[in-house]
């Protein structure tokens, strides 16, 4: 920098507030500003003192404290060597900026300077500093990696005590549109209430859904709350203004019902829930009273320029109506004549029902958000499909992720809709529940389908004809037994970019269908296909060299079989498919050589398998209900030390000492090592190569297992241990102190205690599921007086026989936030248990109750009650259920998908079976008769449904073609 015109200098004698821990290396420094920009700022920091050499004139000319401190009547004015008291590294950058050189600022420095800068008068520096302090604020997706929460926070409140007025503005709108990655910050409990408010308000709040939002806002008033309420009298105001902010009717009904017990939120509660119920009775009706009575945007999904991600799952009374209504302008941009054709359209939607081909073509001035890149619609029954696809083809055009589990309406037709008016779509997921009939796994005595009543669909010709391109790359159907194999062949047809497919539990597609879409699908990287008909055609196909593969990069030309797909599986699930022959396996595992995640989870594996497959980068493998011994999985795991996931319950040989591998006289033999036994070799394996996330053990493990596993096992988070494994009191007490991260523990056929339980249940902080089944030893209620509020699911089967209702009453006080409810064999419990089951956990998803006393002998009405209730099993719990009971079950209950009942529970004989229109969205009904006796079940397609039974099962199923009734010899 030029200075030569300016020749009146001034000395700035800097004291470092450091020198006081003695770490400096020098007493003292002198440079100039001529030398500052270039110095070794490090060393100038660990100078006790530092002289500056600047100019006055400069100095005067720059900031207001220097004009004012050599141009003023002070001592100071006159002398060539003035001393600063202010953080030695702000004012040496400050100094720098007036020199004329560039800063660069950070989170960590940015309030300090801002700070020089004020004190120092610096006009031009604080224009820099709001100029850098708006770029950082506006852009978006950066997870505070510029500018982290607790940084804002600290500017938010300095720049408002200064009255700095734009800083504070930029401040809650950088929250705002970044709320969602602050929420995951643990410094979002100390965000000031003012700061939060002035969020929550502002036009660019970005959350993924209410619930979200309402969440992060409860977490915040339970950190908060007390200080609040001892600083004010008003606190009701306070936290009444923060949760007015959440658009309650459009939080998924679980949630509502799960958090009635909140101090906060209870009020609101019980009055949303009748709301919503409103809602879904007369979605019109509504509708129309929102645009009459101004309350439109209470309403609406919450979107914004910056929205990416859309989370509706849950959301029983969502109709393809709020989601338009939520595209349209707001209220107070809304005319009278739009406010007209709006109310229109949605009568006209309402009476044609969503019929796509009916839906009136007028158009409406509905908005783009093209941030938006996921959807998920998950358990939204109300939602019709194909109004929204169209409804994603206008609004979000970067699309590319949707999630529909669970929504059985959603057609194979529906998808080729979805693939034709959104090709660039790449990720879908259908996932609904797996059928309990899988044919390999039950003995079936008879079975009917009856097909719904439908129109023909255009699109379904468009999709056979294979005249329609798409980018889905990755595709999950896991459960839908209505896809065939032409289904499969059409998928084949759309999706040449398919690498990820999940077929499991799909059970009717044939081992031909299958093979014939593998071979149309070379990209495939990822196959879930457990329980199916995956058998020797489909690996023939895997395993056959395709000209499609020469030349793959990353893989050396001469390595076996790197022409086959098999070879580039990463990923493979065939467990439970009982057509695999053992010699077909064999084959498969020695084609495979990239996987990551292997299930060969209940088939004919013997230890030739594992000794067959090569690979080297396992993460996963499930060889449970297998034939392979302790020394082949040593072997497996010896060669895959990335192994994290290790499932190998119900293998019977690994309480034999010796493998059949042994025993047929291979040429393996040298893979043994001398002396020890073969459990050693396995544990020595895993804990010389693996850390492992979770584990699964039976049959051989034993107290010395645990402790063997100790450096493999430290950051556990599931352990689940089945019939056949024998802990001891000694492996139990330490357990928690050998897996402090444990979220999931289960528990079959243990010998437990109280000392034992409360010691789990007190020290796993993180514990989230807890299983004990068929456990001996003798357990009390004092097992059960720990607080877990960390607990989602509970299991307790034939272990509490003990259990009164006032014992269910400390559980509830104990476990304040379970999701799902398992109890078997607590034969004390009567119809009352159902109130206090109903008031302690309303936000229950799960009940199982069997052998439970006499719950049900006076009917079932105070279950009814948890309002979000997806999984309904009662039996053997007293014979006082009616005959209509599936039916009101399934229109009082919204989400309600399963049921599972016994006929002895029958109160007149029987169980009325829901026809298609009133079964709501029930998608499985089990009846079972535990005793032989006259079956009542009344079904429309087989007329009285009466015959004998004797521990057999009655299945009805729904999926989104037909109904499927099946007669099993097993007790579903």
């Amino acid at each position: 920098m030029d200075s030569t015109s300016d020749d009146e200098f001034v000395v700035l004698e800097l004291r470092n507030p450091s020198s006081i821990s003695g770490e400096l290396l020098q007493s003292e420094i002198s440079i100039s500003t001529l030398e500052i920009g270039n110095s070794n700022l490090p060393l100038i920091l660990n100078s006790e003192i530092v002289k500056i050499n600047a100019n006055r004139n400069r100095l005067i000319q720059q900031s207001s404290y220097f004009r004012c401190l050599f141009g003023g009547s002070f001592s100071e004015s006159s002398l060539n060597c003035v001393s600063i008291q202010w953080h030695l590294e702000t004012v040496i950058n400050i100094l720098r900026f007036i020199d004329g050189y560039p800063l660069t600022y950070t989170s960590n420095n940015f309030l300090p300077i801002l700070e020089g800068t004020l004190f120092f008068g610096v006009e031009t520096l604080l224009l820099d500093l709001e100029a850098w302090f708006r770029e950082i604020t506006s852009v978006r997706g950066l997870p505070f990696l510029q500018m982290s929460l607790d940084a804002l926070i600290e500017i938010w409140n300095f720049t408002l005590e200064n009255a700095i007025g734009f800083f504070p503005e930029l401040c809650k709108g950088y929250l705002a549109q970044n709320f969602t990655r602050a929420i995951s910050s643990s410094s979002f409990v100390d965000v000031p209430y003012n700061l939060l408010c002035s969020c929550l308000e502002h036009p660019h709040l970005t959350v993924d859904s209410e619930k979200q939002l309402c969440e992060a806002l409860l977490v915040w008033l339970e950190s908060n709350g007390d200080s609040l309420e001892c600083s004010s009298s008003n606190f009701g105001d306070f936290y009444n203004d923060i949760l007015k902010k959440v658009r309650i009717c459009l939080l998924p009904l679980d949630f509502i019902a799960g958090k009635r017990g909140n101090r906060y939120f209870s009020k609101v509660a019980d009055e949303r829930i009748s709301t919503i119920f409103d809602l879904m009775k007369h979605p019109l009706l509504c509708q129309l009273n929102v645009f009459r009575d101004d309350e439109f945007d209470s309403f609406r999904v919450r979107l914004t320029k910056y929205s990416e991600r859309i989370d509706l799952a849950g959301c029983a009374q969502i109709t393809f109506a709020f989601l338009v209504s939520s595209l349209l302008p707001s209220s107070s941009n809304m005319d009278t004549r739009l406010e007209k054709k709006m109310k229109q359209y949605l009568i006209d939607l309402e009476r044609l029902n969503g019929d796509r081909y009916l839906i009136p073509q007028e158009s409406l001035p509905t908005q783009s958000f093209e941030a938006v890149c996921e959807i998920d619609i998950s358990k939204c029954p109300r939602l019709d499909l194909n109004v929204f696809i169209k409804c994603i083809h206008m609004s979000f055009p970067s699309l590319r992720i949707l999630k529909a589990s669970h929504c059985v309406h959603f057609k194979m037709t529906t998808l080729s809709y979805l693939v034709q008016k959104c090709p660039w779509i790449n990720e879908v997921d259908l996932t609904v529940d797996i059928s309990p009939v899988l044919p390999l796994q039950v003995s079936i005595i008879s079975a009917s389908t009856e097909e719904y009543q439908d129109f023909y669909d255009a699109s379904y010709k468009m999709f056979k004809e294979g005249s329609l391109l798409s980018n889905i790359s990755k595709l999950t159907l896991e459960g839908r037994t209505e896809i065939t194999d032409l289904d499969l062949l059409n998928i084949s047809v759309l999706s040449g970019s398919l690498s990820y497919l999940n077929l499991e539990g799909c059970t009717s597609v044939t081992d031909v269908g299958i093979s014939k879409l593998i071979c149309k699908c070379m990209n495939l990287s990822s196959l879930l296909v457990s329980d199916t008909y995956f058998g020797r055609d489909s690996i023939l196909a895997l395993c056959s060299d395709s000209p499609f593969f020469i030349g793959f990069p990353g893989v050396h030309p001469d390595r076996k079989y790197s022409c086959t797909l098999a070879f580039r599986l990463q990923q493979l699930h065939i467990g439970g498919c009982k057509s695999i022959e053992q010699t077909s396996l064999l084959q498969l595992m020695c084609h495979t050589y990239l996987l990551k995640s292997l299930s060969l989870r209940d088939t004919p594996l013997v230890d030739n398998g594992l000794y067959n497959f090569l690979g080297s980068s396992l993460e996963s493998l499930d060889v449970s209900e297998t034939m392979v011994s302790v020394t082949a999985l040593a072997h497996i795991i010896k060669q895959n030390p990335g192994l994290k996931v290790l499932k190998a319950r119900g293998c019977r040989n690994f309480c034999h000492s010796e493998s059949d591998f042994e025993k047929s006289k291979s040429n393996h033999k040298d893979l043994l090592h001398s002396g020890g036994s073969d459990g050693e070799e396995l544990y020595d394996e895993l804990c010389r190569t693996c850390i492992l996330k979770e584990m699964e053990f039976g049959w051989g493990f034993s107290p010395f297992s645990l402790d063997k596993l100790r450096p493999s096992i430290r950051t556990l988070k599931a352990l689940i241990v089945g019939l056949g494994a024998s802990l001891g009191h000694h492996a139990l007490t330490i357990l928690p102190e050998i897996c402090p991260l444990l979220e999931t523990l289960v528990l079959n056929f243990q010998v437990i205690s109280d000392n034992i339980m409360r010691n789990i249940m007190s020290s796993l902080k993180h514990l989230r599921v807890l299983g004990l089944c068929c456990c001996l030893g003798y357990l009390s209620s004092l097992s059960f007086q720990i607080n877990v509020p960390s607990l989602r699911t509970l299991r307790l089967e034939r272990v509490t026989p003990w259990m009164t209702n006032a014992d269910l009453i400390n559980l509830t006080r104990n476990c304040l936030n379970l999701h799902e409810l398992s109890l078997s064999g607590c034969e004390l419990l009567d119809s009352d248990s159902q109130q206090i089951i109903s008031s302690g956990w309303p936000g229950l998803t799960s009940i199982h109750l069997e052998d439970c006393g006499r719950v049900t002998s006076e009917g079932v009405t105070s279950l009814l009650d948890c309002k979000a209730i997806e999984d309904l099993s009662l039996r053997h719990n007293g014979q006082g259920i009616p005959m209509n009971f599936i039916a009101d079950a399934a229109s009082k209950l919204p989400l309600l998908r399963t049921v599972a009942l016994d006929l002895c529970d029958a109160s007149e004989g029987g169980f009325e079976s829901p026809d298609n229109a009133g079964r709501f969205f029930l998608s499985t009904v089990k009846i079972a008769s535990c005793q032989s006796q006259r079956c009542a079940f009344e079904l429309q397609n087989l007329g009285s449904g009466r015959r004998s039974m004797h521990k057999e099962s009655i299945v009805v199923e729904w999926n989104s073609k037909e109904q499927r009734t099946t007669f099993v010899k097993e007790r579903l």
